[in-house]
């Protein structure tokens, strides 16, 4: 593959993972706050596997 592709998809993969960790942290700090924040933790957490699942399909050699 071109090296600006692969770039390209790995910034896919980045972002979304990024965005699936501040999910989790935000629910652990709510939790830990004992505010509503399991929802929160549960989503970033099905949406990191979900991205990791995707990268496995993507990349499986």
């Amino acid at each position: 593959m071109d090296d600006t592709v692969l770039r390209l998809i790995y910034m896919g993969f980045l972002l979304p993972s990024l965005f699936a960790l501040t999910l989790v942290a935000e629910g652990i700090y709510n939790i830990s706050r004992h505010e509503e924040g399991f929802f929160t933790f549960v989503l970033g957490t099905l949406f990191l596997a979900g991205v990791t699942i995707a990268y496995m399909f993507l990349f499986n050699r």
